[in-house]
C-alpha cells in the first residue's frame, strides 16, 4: 500500500508498507547530480556524497557505520547524473536508528578539512581505476561524443583537478544551495507503523531548513553527430554506437524497453543470435536505453578484436536497418510483453529496489507509479506505439560513435556505419567545434 504526504518543510515523503516482511528500506534522494553542476565543479555531488559519511556533530565517519551493521544493516549511497541517494536497509526493529543516522548525515555533516584531504585521495584513487576500465572510459566517450558542452557530458566522479580544489568552503556553499527538502524524497518501503513513522521523520527531518528556493533547471541538450575515441593499450575494441532515445517518463518509454529487448535485450536477441551465435564476432554484445529529463538516448554495446571490427560494425548496421524496417509480428509483440512484465516484476522484489524505485519517480515526476498501472501500460503497447518507436528512435540510425581499444583507424569504422559522424581523439582533442 502506498502513502504520500510532506512534511511541514515541504519535503516529500513517499511510503510503501509491506506486511510479509520484516525488513525497512530508507532512502534519501535528492535531485542533485553531475548535470547541475558547472564545469569547474564537475565532480563535486560525488564528492560530497563521500563527505556526508565522514563525520557529523555527534559521530565519527566510523561511528555511522558501525552503528548500523553492528544492529546488521547495510548503508550505502550512489550519485548519478540527475540524483544521489543515501539508504538504509535494516531490520524494521532498527526504523528510528536507520531515519535518525541519515538525518544526522544529511542536516549535521562538519565537512572538516582533514577529512576532505584524505577522502581526495580515495576520489582520486576512484577517478584512476575508473579510468583502467575500458568499459568507463567508453561511456565518458559516448556522453562527450553526443552531448558536446552541456552538463549531461560531464563524467560522476569529475576530474583530479576539480578534486583537488574543494574544500570545506566550496562544499558547504554546494550543499547549501543544492540540497533542499523542496527539491528531496524520503522513500520508505517495508513493514512499520505509519503514525510511528510520520512522528520519527518529524522529529529528525524536521528541522531541515529551506535556504533558498532552489529548483534545478536543465538546457535541452542537441544529440550531436559526433564520434569520441581513446587510444588504450588493450586487447579489444570496445564500441558505443548511440541512437536517438526517449526522454525519462516518456509515454512510449515501455515500447523502448521492448524493442531493446528484441534487438539487443538478452540471448534470444536479434543482434546476439547474429552477431555472436552465428557469426562468433564478440562474447558480448546489447542494446538499452538512457532516458534523462528531457532527453534520452539508445545505445548499443559490444566488444571485438581489432580484426572483427569492421565486419561487426557492418553487421551491426544492416541489422538495424532492417530491425527498423522490417518492425515486428504481433506474435513477438505479445511475447516481449510477458518478458518485459517478469522483468519489472522481478526487478521489485526487494525492499530496497521498490524504495529506490518509488524514490526516483517522486522526485523527478511528483507521482508514484504502481504496479498496476505499469502492467496495463505494457498490456495496452499496440502497434501504433511500436511503430512511433521505430520511426523516432530506430530508423534515423546511429547518430553518434564511441570506441576504446589500442591503435585504431576510428574514422574508417565510422564510415562503416554513418559518412557525416565526425570523429576526433580524445587523446589529442579535448575541445573541438560542434557539428
Amino acid at each position: 500500500m502506498y502513502n504520500f504526504y510532506k512534511l511541514k518543510n515541504g519535503l516529500r515523503v513517499v511510503t510503501e508498507y509491506i506486511e510479509h516482511v520484516n525488513s525497512i528500506s530508507v532512502g534519501v534522494m535528492v535531485q542533485n547530480g553531475s548535470r547541475n553542476e558547472d564545469l569547474s565543479l564537475n565532480g563535486i555531488s560525488h564528492f560530497i556524497e563521500h563527505m556526508f559519511f565522514k563525520g557529523t556533530e555527534k559521530r565519527t565517519s566510523k561511528d555511522i557505520v558501525q552503528q548500523i551493521e553492528n544492529v546488521g544493516g547495510q548503508i550505502n549511497a550512489y550519485t548519478s547524473k540527475e540524483a544521489t541517494c543515501y539508504y538504509i536497509k535494516n531490520l524494521s526493529t532498527h526504523l528510528n536508528l536507520s531515519i535518525e543516522i541519515l538525518a544526522d548525515m544529511i542536516i549535521n555533516s562538519k565537512f572538516d578539512d582533514e577529512e576532505i584531504e584524505r577522502e581526495q585521495g580515495v576520489v582520486i584513487e576512484e577517478i584512476n581505476m575508473s579510468e583502467d576500465s575500458p568499459e568507463d572510459v567508453l561511456d565518458n566517450n559516448q556522453a562527450k561524443a553526443i552531448f558536446g558542452d552541456n552538463s549531461l557530458s560531464y563524467p560522476i566522479l569529475g576530474t583530479i583537478e576539480n578534486i583537488k580544489s574543494f574544500n570545506s568552503k566550496k562544499i558547504k556553499s554546494f550543499v547549501k544551495s543544492h540540497y533542499n527538502p523542496l527539491t528531496s524524497v524520503i522513500s520508505v518501503c517495508g513493514k512499520f507503523d505509519s503514525k510511528e513513522l510520520i512522528k520519527i521523520l518529524e522529529e529528525y527531518f524536521g528541522d531541515w531548513e529551506v535556504d533558498k528556493n532552489y529548483f534545478p533547471k536543465y538546457e535541452s541538450p542537441i544529440l550531436l553527430m559526433e564520434s569520441k575515441y581513446t587510444n588504450k593499450q588493450i586487447e579489444q575494441l570496445h564500441i558505443n554506437l548511440a541512437l536517438k532515445g526517449l526522454p525519462y517518463a516518456h509515454e512510449k518509454a515501455y515500447s523502448l524497453v521492448l524493442l531493446n529487448n528484441i534487438f539487443g535485450g538478452g540471448a534470444s536477441s536479434r543482434l546476439f543470435q547474429k552477431v555472436r551465435e552465428e557469426l562468433g564476432l564478440c562474447y558480448t554484445i546489447y542494446s538499452y536505453g538512457q532516458p534523462y529529463l528531457g532527453v534520452g538516448i539508445n545505445n548499443i554495446y559490444t566488444g571485438v578484436s581489432k580484426q572483427s571490427a569492421e565486419k561487426a560494425l557492418d553487421v551491426i548496421n544492416k541489422e538495424l536497418k532492417a530491425f527498423a524496417k522490417e518492425g515486428i509480428s504481433k506474435e513477438l509483440l505479445e511475447i516481449n510483453k510477458e518478458k518485459i512484465k517478469a522483468n519489472y516484476i522481478l526487478g521489485l522484489e526487494s525492499t530496497s529496489s521498490r524504495m529506490f524505485s518509488n524514490a526516483k519517480n517522486m522526485l523527478l515526476q511528483n507521482k508514484i507509479k504502481t504496479q498496476e498501472e505499469v502492467i496495463n501500460k505494457i498490456n495496452n503497447i499496440n502497434s501504433d506505439d511500436i511503430n512511433y518507436v521505430l520511426d523516432t528512435c530506430f530508423k534515423p540510425g546511429i547518430i553518434s560513435s564511441a570506441y576504446v581499444g589500442q591503435d585504431i583507424d576510428y574514422e574508417k569504422l565510422n564510415h562503416i556505419i554513418e559518412p557525416n559522424i565526425k570523429a576526433y581523439d580524445s587523446s589529442s582533442l579535448e575541445g573541438t567545434s560542434r557539428v
